[in-house]
């Protein structure tokens, strides 16, 4: 087995409120952060009326959409039209120099995959399709501020009233030995329900009074070594919990290529995730940074050709 070292725990560098943050980045969906309706062109519109659509709207660009059915075709920039005015092109059609090949975000794609495209392509807004591939909203960096906001404002009464129970895990049960076993199977390749079972994971802890400062470190850390498993599985792995009164150990094992250098591996921004991969705005490297970061140990067993078993330990009464 080979081990790096315990991750420190979180100090008043890093406070509560930022993990908080954090955790409900991988949490929330780009449906309930996102802008609906937005202001849309066909192609068959002329410049000159994009032109008065962007002066009068104040916005720097525009989706093209099918007339009919509202499919996403493209999208069009005030850089597109200043470039066709410079060259003699007023008369033109959207569709002439529209950008046909558009980064998009599902509805269901969880906040954390649209702030991973912003950061890889450098872009400040992304279309929101639905699964038919219908533009049905627009998502900024802003929304997705505005949306933990809120998210976090409606939140915080429930939480203050679950917090004089959230000392100790089976305070109330008499037992030599207690403890209590959560599995999930997380299938490969599988983006759209990616993030499920940590989910799961969240809400079981928060029902038997979890500290809500572990609750969150425990969900980031659930979510990374979960999307390691769709990333890297070949046939699928296995995510446990294990609940007992002063320790939660998270386990993962998968089936996939396997680790050759441990140490490397947990190096940021190092991945072997593919192309394609990375291009729906996962695997940029810092999964089991985070996992590390989050929990109070961490160890990896794994070779090239025989998978990865991770644990990933939490000490019940080690919280900031």
């Amino acid at each position: 087995m080979s081990s790096t070292p315990a991750a420190s725990s979180i100090t008043a560098t890093e406070p509560d409120e930022l993990i908080r943050v954090q955790e409900l980045v991988y949490e929330l969906r780009v449906q309930e952060v996102m802008t609906p309706r937005p202001i849309t062109v066909l192609p068959s519109t002329p410049l000159t009326e994009l032109m008065e659509i962007l002066r009068t709207r104040r916005i720097s660009g525009a989706p093209v959409v099918e007339q009919l059915q509202g499919r996403l075709l493209g999208i069009i920039s005030i850089q597109d039209l200043i470039n066709a005015l410079a060259n003699h092109g007023a008369a033109d059609l959207v569709a002439e120099h529209m950008t046909p090949t558009v980064v998009t975000v599902r509805t269901d794609d969880r906040a954390v995959k649209a702030i991973n495209l912003f950061a890889q392509y450098g872009y400040g807004r992304l279309p929101v399709v639905d699964q038919a591939g219908a533009l049905v909203g627009i998502v900024t960096a802003s929304d997705i501020t505005r949306g933990l906001l809120r998210t976090l404002n409606r939140r915080f009464q429930a939480e203050e009233m679950r917090r004089y129970r959230a000392s100790h895990i089976f305070d109330d049960i008499a037992s030599d030995e207690t403890s209590l076993l959560l599995r999930y199977h997380v299938a490969p390749r599988d983006f759209t329900h990616g993030g499920e079972a940590s989910s799961k994971v969240k809400r079981a802890l928060e029902r038997l009074g979890a500290n809500p400062s572990l609750v969150r470190r425990l969900a980031i850390t659930a979510y990374e070594a979960e999307m390691n498993l769709v990333i890297h599985a070949t046939n699928g792995g296995e995510l446990r919990v294990e609940v007992s009164p002063n320790r939660i150990t998270l386990i993962t094992e998968d089936d996939g290529p396997g680790i050759g250098d441990i140490d490397q591996a947990f190096a940021p921004g190092f991945t072997t995730a593919l192309d394609w991969v990375r291009e729906l705005g996962f695997g940029a490297g810092m999964g089991l940074t985070n996992i590390k970061r989050y929990s109070d140990s961490v160890d990896v067993e794994s070779a090239q050709g025989r998978g990865t078993k991770l644990w990933a330990v939490f000490l019940v009464g080690n919280q900031a």
